[in-house]
């Protein structure tokens, strides 16, 4: 049995780890913080997978107060990393394989890059991945294809025979957009409505399914 997909790229927030709950413990602090009130945890779910400042763009377009609202956040989220983020079943032992495949493997995600290092050592995905492409390393973020096509180049991979796994919309844009076959994976926040709107390539339910991606 072949592989036409050698090189996987994955999404982190709501793929490879599961750091939901940190995200609107931050989210809830931050807003009570300094607005006084918390929108319901949707309205910040439904942005999960782009970049913080476009995400709090939605309660102001001030500059300065969406620097300070990244700030607060950025601060909560470090403090409780460890202490709320947590592995989905499967998924690290599914990256192993791949890794043990010959696979090539990298990172797109629009965390910065010490939030990621963190997610990833929090994971056990230490070492596991070739290139992390985080929000520091590019102008434009998902869904902009930008991301994927910068970890595509340092891989040294091409479009065709790549794939990118996600759980939002954003990252299905994104892939599609860049060229490569998108993953949508179903233990993240997004419901499959959501993601079927973006018609991805695979669906993957279970994270063994990863491992057969791209298998004739």
């Amino acid at each position: 049995m072949t592989r036409t997909l050698n090189t996987f790229l994955f999404d982190l927030d709501g793929t490879l780890i599961d750091s939901i709950e940190l995200i609107l413990s931050s989210y809830r602090h931050t807003l009570a913080k300094h607005r006084g009130s918390v929108p319901p945890d949707e309205v910040w779910l439904a942005g999960v997978g782009t970049p913080l400042r476009a995400q709090f763009r939605q309660f102001t377009e001030d500059p300065a107060e969406i620097g300070e609202l990244v700030s607060t956040y950025t601060e909560h989220n470090l403090a409780n990393h460890d202490s709320l983020v947590r592995e989905y079943p499967g998924v690290r032992e599914a990256v192993l394989a791949l890794a043990a495949d010959g696979v090539k493997l990298g990172v797109v995600t629009s965390k910065k890059r010490r939030g990621a290092g963190m997610g990833l050592a929090r994971g056990g995905f230490g070492g596991l991945f070739e290139v992390v492409v985080a929000a520091d390393d590019v102008e434009r973020h998902k869904p902009d294809p930008e991301p994927v096509t910068r970890a595509i180049e340092l891989l040294g991979s091409a479009p065709a025979e790549t794939v990118f796994v996600g759980d939002s919309p954003y990252d299905l844009v994104a892939g599609r957009a860049a060229g490569v076959a998108t993953a949508a994976v179903a233990w993240g926040p997004f419901s499959r409505a959501d993601l079927e709107a973006e018609s991805p390539d695979y669906w993957v339910d279970d994270a063994a399914q990863l491992t057969s991606l791209g298998r004739d």
